[in-house]
């Protein structure tokens, strides 16, 4: 009997808005090689040429061709075109990226939103590993979410299954606020509220003095008033608009990545916040951190190349 060849490798890109990731990952999920470049700035052909050499590297590396490859871009696939839509690297939109890219690398490649290879990621052998259901959540510089079920992706009849972050923040009760208008044109949009800059830009609007995410949650640890009362806004709008998701979703798991889930207090604080709106009479759906923290876009992308996900 003739002995069975071992799995080859499985590719994962990771098309961001600064840095482009390539990793490898063997059956067992280990990284066998990564490398980052930065992402060429509004240029997408030079965006192309980036990956195609990034691929090209990895396989010399790892002696062999023509391997399976997975994607996750910072939008979506139009069911209706095939072309990317809803980028926030907005040279991406309009684009026939997977196309481009099957004629550049000679195989097929598998697209999908990068918050959904978080969710992938992360259903497969990260923090919600064994759910039936995953919401997996980036809150970064832009905010995106993806589902998975039983461990597979859920993409919907109109490819937006997830869109969280482009979907209305609700008023907490009592509150006044001024409108916030989204990169997409839509008012107060999650995103607007929720993302790093937008902790950043309330801070200011309190009195805080401009400054970082990063400096406001350093401020709040050191007590300061200002900053600790913009840290419980926001705790409190993410209680609110994760509560809705559970009201619709019911996960077992909400998984955080992204710069703010470097921010452990989050943890303790949104489950505590969001009972009261959650309508049942106990809220078991846990809220973890991303166990392969910002390596899980790209694990995920990875995985994706596996047809069977």
């Amino acid at each position: 009997m003739g002995q069975i060849a071992p799995r080859r490798p499985r590719l994962g890109v990771d098309l961001g808005g600064s840095k482009i990731e390539i990793a490898a990952l063997d059956a067992r999920g280990a990284f066998v090689l990564r490398q980052r470049v930065a992402t060429p700035q509004g240029d997408y052909a030079a965006t192309l040429d980036a990956i195609a050499r990034l691929v090209a590297a990895a396989e010399a590396r790892l002696g062999a061709t023509g391997l399976p490859l997975g994607i996750g871009i910072p939008g979506s696939l139009s069911p209706l075109t095939g072309r990317v839509r809803n980028a926030n690297s907005t040279v991406l939109n309009g684009q026939p990226l997977r196309e481009d890219l099957q004629r550049l690398l000679a195989r097929p490649v598998r697209l999908e939103n990068d918050a959904n290879c978080l969710a992938l990621s992360e259903a497969t052998d990260g923090a919600g590993a064994g759910a039936d259901v995953v919401f997996a959540v980036i809150l970064g510089t832009g905010v995106g979410a993806g589902i998975a079920v039983q461990g597979r992706v859920l993409q919907g009849c109109n490819g937006i299954a997830g869109e969280w972050g482009h979907n209305r923040l609700p008023l907490l009760a009592g509150e006044q606020r001024v409108a916030r208008t989204c990169w997409c044109g839509r008012p107060d949009c999650v995103e607007a509220w929720l993302s790093g800059p937008a902790l950043a830009a309330d801070h200011a609007q309190a009195g805080g003095g401009a400054c970082s995410a990063e400096q406001v949650v350093a401020a709040m640890r050191a007590g300061d008033a200002v900053a600790v009362a913009t840290f419980e806004r926001y705790a409190r709008r993410l209680a609110l608009a994760l509560a809705g998701v559970i009201n619709v979703l019911d996960p077992q798991v909400i998984v955080l990545g992204g710069g703010l889930s470097q921010v452990p207090e989050l943890f303790e604080r949104v489950p505590a916040l969001w009972a009261p709106h959650v309508f049942s009479d106990v809220v078991r759906t846990a809220l973890r951190p991303a166990r392969h923290g910002d390596s899980s876009g790209v694990r995920g992308a990875a995985w994706l190349a596996d047809a069977s996900v």
